[in-house]
């Protein structure tokens, strides 16, 4: 069962840009499949911060698709750590901005006010190292379960 939910994101990987706009994005978002789409948003997001965190999640234009990546941890049976996102995305405000540069001007700003070694959300991001490790056995065991589960 290894990987089994990579045979639902990957006919779909090129079909969803996560470079171009809001309505582009949204748009072939929509277009596709509510299973190989929402395995496509928790993908994108475990990657990223395994990588290099959640403020890599942000910052880079994977950021664009938070909200998404939230429903996508709630579908394959990981609430929290979707409540985990849901809540470092607040940092951005309300609406969450999917705009890069407004996300990256909103960092920029932190940093200006309260220096290079602060982490506006440190304690969102070592909750969802745990979590996206351990909940619902895991991301990978959750996503592949997910994908054969329909």
């Amino acid at each position: 069962m290894p990987d089994e939910y990579w045979k639902l994101v990957k006919p779909i990987w090129n079909e969803i840009s996560i470079n171009d706009s809001e309505e582009k994005f949204l748009r072939d978002f929509e277009n596709a499949d509510e299973r190989p789409r929402l395995l496509f948003a928790a993908h994108w997001a475990q990657s990223e911060f395994m990588n290099g965190g959640l403020g890599q999640f942000f910052a880079n234009p994977t950021g664009i698709l938070a909200p998404e990546a939230v429903r996508a941890f709630r579908a394959i049976g990981m609430p929290l750590t979707a409540a985990t996102l849901s809540e470092a995305m607040k940092f951005f405000g309300d609406p969450y901005p999917r705009d890069r540069e407004a996300r990256l001007s909103i960092i920029e700003r932190f940093f200006e006010d309260n220096g290079e070694d602060e982490n506006p959300i440190l304690d969102q991001e070592e909750i969802f190292a745990v979590q996206i490790e351990e909940e619902n056995g895991g991301f990978w065991e959750a996503a592949d379960r997910y994908a054969t589960s329909g």
